[in-house]
């Protein structure tokens, strides 16, 4: 069964004298990519979050956001003064520069500085915070276990999708193979006429080396590779879907694949019938390539 990059899942809990909230989401990425909004006053906090987080999930760009207050609303606010400092710095660089060139800037309000992302913090007054981190770090099996399910049941749909897909390019593999087969039959009646009319038209050509070259000419063209190992990438295929393992990487290579043969295919067609068969083919390969780049 496969697991689909994209998930999202909410939690709140409540120990120690305060509440939290948990927001969890993710969407597909090359790797894994950890984004964490998390109180900094909880020491510890942070690096235990992506420790667990690292374990539980393999791939997709991870958003996770924690908001703590303690019980009772505004108790335990407090300014963090070296944010603060940091932020009035920065304010005043911007007004200098806007000074410089002549631009006037709308003065900004205790409110606004207040409401800067990090200066106004709620319960770091608490001097031990371990508790607190060690009762957030016991709920967060609990949110990854509802957002694990949710990545699995978005993985179930893709599966559905991905299967149907296969099944059209072995069906369409399969009409490839019969079309090749007949093609193989009306060439071999075809190059025997050319080389026939070759002979006929031109003195002292060499029929062993015009029917030498006729017959290269037949084995490039010849697609039985192509099809034989589009079948085999078929059953590859299947059979990751069946992994319990992470397997998105070695979907994705493999629909490249896929596409190598389906276009060298198309390169050797040589009739309408097989070229449109290889554009199928390829349409079908790129849309599962779109689905899989959604795979765990």
């Amino acid at each position: 069964m496969i697991s689909s990059m994209t998930g999202f899942a909410t939690r709140r809990g409540q120990a120690v004298g305060h509440l939290w909230t948990w927001e969890i989401r993710s969407v597909n990425g090359k790797g894994l990519d950890l984004r964490l909004r998390v109180p900094d006053w909880i020491e510890g906090l942070e690096p235990a979050l992506r420790a667990e987080l690292g374990r539980a999930i393999q791939r997709g760009s991870v958003s996770l956001s924690l908001k703590v207050a303690a019980e009772g609303g505004a108790e335990g606010l407090r300014v963090n003064v070296s944010t603060l400092q940091a932020v009035l710095r920065g304010m005043a660089e911007v007004e200098a520069a806007a000074r410089g060139t002549g631009v006037a800037l709308a003065p900004a309000t205790a409110a606004d500085v207040l409401g800067l992302r990090g200066v106004l913090e709620q319960g770091a007054g608490q001097e031990d915070t371990a508790p607190l981190r060690a009762a957030l770090l016991e709920d967060l099996p609990d949110l990854l276990t509802s957002f694990a399910a949710m990545r699995r049941s978005e993985g179930e749909a893709l599966e559905r999708l991905i299967r149907a897909q296969l099944d059209r390019i072995e069906a369409l593999t399969a009409d490839a193979a019969t079309e090749a087969e007949a093609r193989r039959a009306t060439a071999s009646v075809t190059l025997r006429e050319n080389l026939a009319r070759l002979l006929g038209a031109s003195d002292g050509l060499d029929e062993t080396r015009v029917a030498q070259e006729l017959a290269m000419l037949a084995v490039k063209q010849d697609v039985t590779e192509e099809i034989d190992r589009l079948r085999a990438h078929v059953s590859a295929a299947r059979a990751l879907l069946d992994d319990r393992a992470p397997v998105g990487r070695r979907l994705d290579f493999l629909v490249q694949e896929f596409m190598r043969e389906a276009n060298t295919l198309c390169s050797k067609a040589q009739s309408m019938a097989l070229t449109r068969l290889g554009l199928d083919l390829k349409t079908v390969i790129d849309q599962m390539r779109e689905q899989i780049q959604n795979v765990e």
